[in-house]
Formats: C-alpha cells, structure tokens, sequence
C-alpha cells in the first residue's frame, strides 16, 4: 500500500477527509450483477448533455465540411483516446475521495497564492478560465441562432440573451434536475435522427463511396486544416472539462461515499485507525470502480453515436455543396445536412434538435463548472472544505454570473465557431495535465490494492505522450 504524505506546500486539511465527498456511515455493497450496476449508473447520463454538443454539432461538422474524409481517423482517436482518462482519473476520485481540483494541488512544484503556495496546475486552470469560457460563448450563441430560426423575428442576439436568463433561472430553482431527464431524451432523439440523415444519405446523390472511407483511414494531417483538426481533438468526445467534471459528478452520485474511508464498514458510523484497516475495503473498492467503467462504456458509447454522423454528414454533404459554417449563418448552414438528405421538411427537425442540443449543453457545462469554482477558493485558502454553507453559496453565484458572462462574450465576437474554436484549443492544452496526473497521482496517492492493471497505466503513458505532443502543436499553431 503506498503511504506516502503529500508534497510540501500542500493545504493543511490534505489528509481530511471531505464531507463533500465521503460522508460518516455512507459506504455501501456494491452490486455484483449488470442490472445491479445499471441501476447505479448516472454520471455518464449527466455528462452527455454536454458532450452531445457543440464540440460534435459545430467543429466536427465544420472540419467535415472543410477537409471532406480526409480526417475521419482523426475524429475517430479524438474521441476514443481520452475515455480511458476519463476513467482512471475517476477511478482515482472515487477512491481516495479527493476532488479534481484538490488531486491537481497535490502535484509538486508550488508557486505563491494569496494564502500560501498552491500546486502550478491551480494558478494554470485560472489563467485559462477566460479563454475556455469564450467556448460557452459560442455554445449560448448556436443556441441563440437556433432559437431565433425557430421564431422568425426574434434577433438572435436577443434569443442568446433569453439562453442566458433561462440558464440563470433553471439552475437556481434547481430545475436541471427535474429537467435532466427531458434533455437527456431530446439529445438522445436528436442524435438518433443524426443517425438516420447519416444513412439515409446513402440514397442520396452524396452517397459515401468505401473510397471515401478509405480516405478518412490514411492517417494524413493536411497543414492548412492544423487549427481546426486541434480544436475538434480538444472539444470533441470527452474534453478536458468534461472529464475534470465527471469527477464532481461521480462524487454527487456517491461513488466515494459508497467505497467510504478504508476504516468504514456498510452500516458503520465508527472510523478506525490505519493499521486496522477493514478487510472489505478493497472488495468494495473494486466493486464499485466496475460501476465506474460501465458507466464510462456507456459515455463512449454516446459520445461515439453522436459524433461519427455529424463528421460524415459535414464531409458528405456540406464539402460536396461547399458550404462552410461561420458567422450568424452558422446554424443556418449546418441544416442543409438534414434537408439535403431527409427533404426541406427536416430543416424544423435539425433547429429544434440542434436548440436543445446546445442548451443542454450550456446547462450541464455551467452546473459543473459552479462545482470548480469553490473548490478553486477552498485550494487557494479562502474557505475550508468543512465549509459546506460557502460552498454551496459560491456554486449559487456562479450559475447566476456565468450565463451573463458568456452571453456578453457571444454579443462582443458573434461567431459560434470561432468561439468554440478557441474553447476547444484551451481544452487541448489541459488534457496531457490530467493523463501524466492521473499516472502520478496514482502512483503517489492511491493504495496500490486498487490500481489499474499494468497494460492500463501503459497505454495512459502512451495517451500522455501523444497528447504532449498535440499541446505543443497547439502552442505552436498560436504562437506562429
């Protein structure tokens, strides 16, 4: 078992344990069976609606639409690599009941906060907070032009703006909850319907030819679809974001809290020393991390249905025409892949799908991110972790501020997809922090009885390595 203490500088309250995360008498048997662990599934639902979004419906149409087949490959690996960060880092989560932000301030090499030295990844995510932010921007903005398609009249600056009141009040009133389901089944509809124009473009006059395909595997990189193709790798599938805000939904659905400390038996409020350590920890450990990766498996499985058809749709249909979104006529291009392959009927189709989309999309990605933000304040020692009250506060005044912010964001620059371009180069840049974290946070802070098997913590390294590389391409596009 690795014992080792946290690196200096870190908080005082490391070692604490959360009441956020895992509270007294809260450990639970996991299921053994699949309809056992189906019934305990939950974070993958919440997560979709954000990944089922704008990195799918604008970039991977609009890298379609711009290289044709060329980067089917590319779309691909885009969206399967980072799952498998996405559940190690989680399964790090659950276990130790470390929250995200908490984990990336146990990393070494401290510079000084405004109360005492905090790990670089910190003052980092805070340096990207505005950028990143440019990307729900854009995401409020699609919504917007969906909206105002669907109401003629209504300008959509305005619609954008009624995006932003109506995020501010479902959150608040709690209704995202109670909304969750409705989202879920709208995205879901949507993305079935995406599924169908894919096919039924086959009897079409932009039927895909195995040609076309076999393109799309070549594994070339044109230079002058560089920004774009890095855009879409860092927003499309699970991002950077949507992975650091799994871990927060795993911690509310109660994953930690049902491994609970290593001294807690199901039922037991008593907490006992380290060295007497309950023999069920572990078995209830590994349970529960089974949960975990069924729930990741049906993420990917989502985020895989989601975006291969949108790409396909984009190169098939879009490239042939030669239209390519941008500016307020973003949406509005991006419909002709519904009624150039189901008729003009399916132009009300694609605006309803795509405004659902893209508001579900700004509902879950602001709920998440109300959960970084106190935990941000409780690492750079504002507040402690004990502080559920401040916490809860902070979550309210973010969800009540950043819909505003965002629309001011879209009204300063109104073009969806260089706003999410720019979200999804910030994201690119954040994904080798959470995989070479998750190979040393494993290593250095979590009991080996339940780590990843070898082949596992091999491939994270060559994931790691890969995406080192992407971000430096990344640096590279910016700078020059």
């Amino acid at each position: 078992m690795n014992n080792k203490q946290p690196e200096p500088g870190a908080p005082a309250q490391a070692n604490a344990i959360d009441p956020y995360t895992i509270k007294s008498g809260g450990a639970l048997t996991p299921p053994t069976t699949f309809l056992g662990r189906l019934r305990y599934l939950g974070p993958s639902v919440i997560v979709s609606g954000s990944i089922v979004g704008s990195g799918e419906i604008i970039l991977t149409s609009s890298l379609g639409a711009a290289a044709g087949f060329v980067l089917l490959w590319w779309v691909l690996m885009s969206c399967w690599i980072k799952s498998l960060i996405q559940a190690e880092l989680a399964r790090y989560t659950i276990v130790t009941g470390d929250t995200y932000l908490r984990a990336l301030n146990r990393f070494p090499g401290k510079l000084w906060g405004p109360r005492g030295k905090v790990s670089w990844p910190i003052w980092l995510g805070l340096i990207a907070f505005i950028p990143g932010v440019m990307g729900l921007g854009g995401i409020m903005g699609g919504a917007g032009q969906a909206l105002s398609l669907l109401v003629p009249g209504l300008d959509s600056a305005w619609a954008t703006g009624i995006i932003a009141v109506l995020t501010v009040t479902i959150l608040n009133i709690g209704g995202y909850q109670r909304f969750e389901k409705v989202l879920l089944t709208l995205v879901i509809c949507f993305t079935v319907t995406t599924l169908v124009c894919a096919v039924n473009m086959q009897f079409t006059e932009f039927e895909i030819s195995w040609a076309d395909i076999r393109t799309g595997l070549t594994f070339d990189l044109p230079f002058e679809y560089l920004g774009l193709a890095l855009a879409v790798y860092g927003y499309t599938g699970v991002n950077s974001g949507e992975t650091a805000a799994y871990t927060y939904w795993c911690i509310e659905k109660g994953y930690p809290n049902f491994i609970g400390s290593k001294g807690t038996n199901p039922g037991s409020n008593s907490e006992v020393a380290e060295s007497g350590i309950a023999a069920e920890w572990v078995p209830r450990a590994k349970g529960w991390i089974k949960v975990l990766h069924m729930d990741v498996w049906l993420t990917l499985i989502i985020l895989t249905c989601a975006t291969l058809p949108f790409y396909l749709l984009g190169a098939g249909v879009l490239n042939v025409i030669g239209e390519t979104p941008d500016g307020l006529e973003t949406i509005s291009i991006l419909s002709n892949m519904f009624t150039r392959t189901l008729g003009n009927w399916a132009f009300w189709v694609f605006l309803i799908g795509a405004f659902f989309i893209l508001f579900s999309t700004t509902l879950s990605a602001i709920g998440a991110g109300g959960r970084f933000i106190p935990d941000y304040l409780i690492e750079l020692g504002f507040f402690s972790r004990e502080n559920l009250k401040a916490r809860q506060a902070w979550i309210r005044g973010y969800i009540s501020v950043m819909p505003i912010l965002g629309f001011v964001l879209y009204m300063s620059y109104q073009n969806p997809v260089v706003l999410v371009t720019i979200g999804g180069l910030v994201a690119a840049l954040m994904l080798p922090i959470q995989s070479g974290g998750t190979l040393w946070l494993q290593r250095r802070h979590m009991d080996e009885r339940v780590a990843p098997h070898p082949l596992i913590r091999a491939l994270v390294w060559m994931i790691f390595l890969f995406q080192l590389g992407m971000a430096s391409l990344v640096i590279h596009f910016v700078v020059f």
